[in-house]
């Protein structure tokens, strides 16, 4: 087999893993060098010319002339009488320059030649692509769905690229086929052995942050800046938004007449609940702001337990913890305080805490963690609201009923 028989073999490489025609010269001539090595214990007597503009390569084997039987060491001396057929003006102590085949190193070198060389050429290619990746990460992306598991979505970009959308990266409503472009952003690339592992992500809270950014020229520009989003993926999420700028409004910039800038953010996200909220450094009004669309009576802040006691008619409660528990949870996140509801006016309301001899503890707080901290705030919902706020085993929802209820009949 030729040398340049096995550069052009390889071309596809070149092609198919975008490799221009200089690399692949450089791989070629350490993966030669390796195997010329390995095969006579050294390469340093051999020397390696590369054309990478007409992609031939040479191999050439330089050797000392000896007397005929006097050679000691094959790789490094040729004996005169071989060195004369080369050429006829040899003497003994010259340099002979030789071209070497690469059928002069067997089948089998040849054979982990060729591995070698695939072995180089993927890890060049996945090291490209580690580096291309690495560097946008936080990036909105767009790529194909090539293939659609159970744990996970197959991605491939225009360059071949695949990236991995997992199950838990992607929003609930989410349907996917072959073929279909999906946005999202890169969340994370690493390196698995030689190959990058690209995951894109679809419930990020930056996903959203990029969408707006996309879609709304002031934040785009700088004008409008959202100071931070949180979200729960395909439900609802809530976005701060402010500007330095009085003139802007930013909550109105970001809606749009009707809802029309903000819709194709809904839509893409399968319909997610976006609350829009004008930022503040007054902490009270922006935790009333977080809990909209509820009325607030007034606020207890604890800095230093970074908790919040909001006081509401007893009908504003189910506005504040909002379906499923959502409302109080984002308005949590976005404002970093644990946020604890009230009713006014409920004088004969017992806190739930008071029924720790009768419930467990982590249910009280399971309770609570939606908003729920007093028997009656229980009593006035349906057993089936409990269950899908809380996640509380129906069982154990219903005995909790069953002591709140005994102890105001009693």
């Amino acid at each position: 087999m030729e040398n340049i028989a096995l550069i052009d073999s390889f071309s596809e490489f070149k092609d198919e893993k975008f490799i221009d025609r200089v690399t692949l010269m450089v791989i070629l001539e350490e993966v030669f060098r390796n195997t010329l090595t390995k095969k006579f214990g050294t390469d340093e007597n051999f020397d390696i010319i590369i054309n990478p503009d007409k992609g031939d390569l040479e191999i050439w084997r330089n050797r000392i002339v000896v007397e005929d039987g006097k050679v000691e060491d094959p790789n490094a001396e040729i004996e005169l009488k071989d060195a004369v057929k080369i050429e006829p003006d040899f003497e003994v102590g010259e340099e002979v320059s030789e071209e070497f085949k690469l059928i002069d190193l067997g089948r089998r070198s040849i054979q982990s030649l060729r591995q070698n060389l695939v072995a180089k050429v993927f890890e060049h290619d996945s090291n490209n692509t580690y580096n291309q990746f690495k560097d946008r990460v936080g990036e909105i992306f767009t790529a194909e769905v090539h293939h659609v598991r159970s744990r996970e979505v197959i991605l491939l970009d225009d360059d071949g690229n695949e990236l991995i959308l997992p199950k838990d990266r992607q929003i609930p409503k989410d349907f996917f086929r072959k073929g279909d472009n999906v946005r999202g952003i890169i969340e994370s690339v690493e390196l698995r052995g030689n190959k990058p592992r690209i995951v894109f992500s679809r419930t990020s809270p930056l996903f959203l942050e990029k969408l707006f950014e996309q879609e709304i020229p002031e934040v785009f520009d700088g004008l409008i800046s959202i100071i931070k989003a949180v979200r729960i993926p395909g439900e609802k999420a809530k976005v701060a938004v402010d500007s330095y700028d009085d003139r802007i409004d930013p909550v109105g910039a970001c809606v749009g007449m009707k809802g029309s800038r903000i819709h194709g953010i809904v839509r893409e996200l399968g319909n997610e609940n976006i609350d829009v909220i004008n930022y503040t450094n007054n902490t009270q009004l922006f935790i009333t702001r977080a809990l909209s669309p509820a009325k607030i009576n007034t606020l207890k802040i604890d800095e230093e337990e970074k908790r919040v006691q909001v006081f509401l008619d007893p009908e504003e409660v189910s506005r504040a913890i909002g379906k499923g528990g959502f409302n109080i949870r984002l308005a949590g996140k976005l404002t970093g305080y644990e946020i604890d509801v009230y009713r006014e006016g409920a004088e004969e309301d017992v806190e739930l805490k008071e029924f720790s001899d009768e419930i467990d503890d982590w249910v009280i707080e399971e309770f609570r963690k939606v908003g729920l901290d007093s028997a009656k705030s229980i009593l006035e919902l349906e057993a089936e609201d409990l269950i899908k706020r809380t996640d509380l085993e129906k069982e154990t929802v219903m005995d909790v009923l069953k002591i709140l209820k005994e102890e105001f009949e009693d």
